[in-house]
């Protein structure tokens, strides 16, 4: 067990940040929320580990988890209002962080208003995944995801500038 469980925390120390962040794209940036799901998703992971198969590197397993997580998770409740995460700062006194964070404020909502599986793409293209993992995680072909990598970036080009 303790093998299993030192496999374990070195597991969580490498991929925290990254499910962590995964998780704010989805939850449009509710820091809350997303460590809520980031726990969701390790607690699956140490429930599963025994049983990875190594069919795929290990971090596309655990990316296949947060994906599933989070999307469970909006389905249950839909969407998270970007409101709810814009009074903290009124907060703030440093214009540039302020302008900063709304920046990403916006960002996340124009990534709440793509469908499901473009939203996953998207949040791992910006997570620095390569796009071949991307296609594995979400069963596509690398050909596709380079597309639709593609088409994303243009339309929340798009809605950012509006």
């Amino acid at each position: 067990m303790s093998t299993l469980k030192s496999k374990f925390d070195s597991i969580y120390n490498a991929n925290y940040s990254k499910v962590f962040r995964l998780c704010q794209g989805y939850t449009n940036g509710n820091e809350t929320l997303s460590k809520d799901l980031t726990q969701e998703t390790f607690i699956k992971v140490w429930k599963n580990l025994k049983s990875f198969r190594n069919d795929s590197s290990l971090s596309t397993w655990i990316y296949r988890i947060t994906v599933n997580t989070c999307l469970i998770e909006l389905r249950n409740k839909k969407s998270v209002p970007i409101s709810d995460h814009l009074s903290h700062l009124e907060q703030s006194n440093d214009d540039s962080s302020e302008k900063k964070e709304l920046q990403l404020n916006q960002l996340y909502c124009c990534i709440a208003k793509l469908k499901n599986e473009n939203k996953s793409i998207i949040l791992l293209e910006l997570e620095g995944l390569p796009q071949k993992e991307i296609a594995d995680i979400i069963g596509l072909s690398h050909e596709a995801i380079r597309v639709r990598v593609h088409r994303i970036k243009n339309e929340l080009t798009k809605c950012v500038k509006q």
